[in-house]
Parts: C-alpha cells; structure tokens; sequence
C-alpha cells in the first residue's frame, strides 16, 4: 500500500503527497520491498531537487523581469512641491 501509493506519487510529480507518504513508517514484508522502496526514494529525490531548481530558475527570471521593469520606469518625484 505504501510503496503503491509512493509510486503514485511520483509518477504525478506531487510534493504534497510525497511528503505526507515520508512521514509515515512504512511496513515491509519482504526484502524485494525494502529494495523497490529504496529505488523509489532515490527517484522522489530526483523530482524534488529537479523541481526545486526549476523554481530557483522561475524567481531568478522574475526578479530580472522585476528589475528590468523598474529601469524602464520614470524615476517617481517623491517632493512635494506647492507653490501658491
């Protein structure tokens, strides 16, 4: 059950899932389990670097467009001028 839901989890790329299936203690009845658990846990970490990355690449490309988009904006007169 566990390793089947794990697989799911994986194969749909979904970091809620993973985490909440991670927090659990998994129960194996054979070593052929504990072996495929292994390999589906060095698969999840795969993902989850890979999607952590991504992101770090999405919030560096951000903050460029955020810079950019200052730069090509009038400097904003912060004086306050009355004249009577």
């Amino acid at each position: 059950m566990w390793l089947d839901r794990l697989k799911i989890a994986i194969v749909e790329k979904n970091t809620d899932a993973l985490e909440k299936i991670l927090n659990e203690s998994p129960k194996f009845n054979t070593k052929k389990e504990m072996i495929e658990a292994s390999y589906l846990l060095t698969e999840a970490l795969t993902i989850v670097t890979t999607l952590k990355d991504e992101t770090s690449l999405i919030l560096k490309k951000i903050s460029k467009n955020i810079e950019f988009l200052a730069s090509t904006q009038a400097p904003a007169i912060t004086k306050l001028d009355i004249k009577l």
